[in-house]
């Protein structure tokens, strides 16, 4: 009986490598497991001197400026902009309740409600019905079948070949800590701590994280890879505002995903120096944030009602870079992989 529930906790295993399948929520993907193939997943290294780099020459990012209508009726109600912290909220209310959806049976429902307000010329509803048909789709194609948020391969690839050994990894605007758990995986016996300023984000994007869910990692009795799960990580969650930490240098990775998009350029300095304040001496900064192409423009505009309740950028790769180097930092290695840019630095 035992087996049976460690069985359905823990269901994937090194007999699965190079499987992989769609769940109603997300995607499983276990292939690639000695991350052999790296440069399929991550573009890197395009640029050779940042110091030969300048704005004049990439331009500034592309500013996402269609906002969602529950953050223009609150303005609307409110006459006056919504705070920062409301707006995080309110993002990230909306953001997991996609999730946690089992897309092709609401897929399959809203195809339906469609054809019914179609058949009884109720324009209003065919509208709206449309509308959910088309942005289930785009999730349905943006998470479960191509895998861009979590990119596992793709991570795995920009974390890979770090010097560290049981790493203290911190990340800030944690969210569901997806990959500090993948950091994690990759470099096990040390501590992840999350960081969010969002009560939310520890007790469900946090909590409501699949403990079912396969990180690909390391062994280190073996030397081999592992299959590891959320419940077998050393994770801590702290609700506080990043500004309010009381952390020193002591950190090996200091992590954060889409988090310096979300700041205007007279506040990207300070970012930086968040990421720098808690690193050991030696240690690594890890960043991504959302690529400027064609398909994430269209991404924010068709999903703006649940993404886009708060300042962001969209950047490419030397843009994110530049902000990096002059705030201090050498870049280690950077390019881009399905839908992210991604960064691994150290200060000057």
């Amino acid at each position: 009986m035992a087996m049976e529930v460690n069985m359905n906790s823990h269901p994937y295993s090194e007999q699965d490598y190079e499987h992989s399948e769609l769940l109603p929520s997300y995607r499983v993907d276990l292939r690639n497991a000695r991350n052999v193939r790296l440069d399929r997943f991550f573009k890197a290294n395009q640029v050779h001197d940042w110091s030969q780099i300048n704005w004049k020459m990439i331009g500034k990012p592309y500013e996402v400026k269609n906002m969602s209508e529950e953050r223009l009726r609150w303005e609307r109600e409110h006459s006056q902009s919504m705070p920062v912290k409301t707006s995080w909220e309110t993002f990230n209310r909306s953001f997991h309740e996609w999730f946690e959806k089992d897309v092709p049976s609401e897929l399959a429902e809203a195809r339906q409600s469609f054809v019914r307000h179609m058949g009884r010329f109720q324009m209003k509803e065919v509208k709206r019905a449309l509308n959910h048909v088309i942005s289930l789709s785009l999730w349905n194609y943006a998470h479960r079948i191509k895998d861009g948020i979590w990119d596992p391969r793709g991570k795995r690839a920009l974390f890979e070949g770090l010097d560290v050994h049981k790493p203290r990894i911190l990340f800030l605007g944690a969210a569901e800590g997806y990959e500090a758990m993948q950091l994690h995986a990759m470099y096990p016996g040390g501590e992840v701590v999350l960081v969010d300023y969002d009560t939310y984000c520890k007790t469900h994007r946090f909590a409501d994280f699949p403990n079912t869910y396969p990180f690909l990692g390391a062994n280190p009795a073996t030397g081999s890879s592992r299959v590891w799960y959320k419940d077998q990580m050393n994770i801590h969650y702290i609700v506080d505002d990043i500004r309010n930490l009381s952390f020193g240098n002591e950190f090996d990775i200091v992590l954060s995903v889409g988090l310096l998009e979300h700041f205007p350029d007279e506040h990207k300095a300070e970012v930086m120096e968040w990421h720098r304040k808690f690193l050991k001496p030696g240690g690594y900064v890890v960043m991504t944030t959302p690529r400027n192409q064609m398909s994430s423009r269209l991404f924010y505009k068709i999903m703006e009602d649940v993404m886009n309740h708060t300042y962001r950028e969209l950047m490419d790769i030397k843009q994110m870079g530049l902000y990096v180097y002059e705030n201090g930092f050498d870049i280690l290695r950077h390019g881009f992989i399905k839908v992210h840019n991604g960064i691994v630095a150290k200060p000057h």
